[in-house]
């Protein structure tokens, strides 16, 4: 997938970037040399090859340390709602400012 100087400019754009033209011929390179990297990592076959969760597990078996899934902190609903002007049903309420 190859990008065109229209390309760039629309992406410099749509980010409110504004670029030279040197700065926009470098953009164009850079993108167009990653957009080959990856169609290169596109033709490579993975079928059958499985996911790594760290690159440190290609290379040794790595077990995951998880903790239990308890609550560790207590209820601190009324403590935090003290302050609120207003609240309602332990929920903060804020004014409106879309119309």
């Amino acid at each position: 997938m190859a990008l065109t100087s229209d390309d760039v400019s629309r992406i410099a754009q749509l980010a409110r970037l504004e670029l030279s033209g040197t700065e926009q011929a470098e953009m164009l390179t850079q993108l167009n040399d990653f957009f080959a990297i990856v169609e290169k990592m596109r033709a490579v076959d993975t079928s059958g090859v499985e996911p790594l969760y760290t690159p440190l597990s290609a290379i040794e078996d790595v077990t995951l340390r998880l903790r239990e899934d308890t609550v560790t902190e207590t209820n601190h609903r009324e403590a935090n709602m003290a302050n609120a002007p207003a609240q309602d049903g332990g929920l903060f309420l804020v004014p409106k400012v879309i119309e």
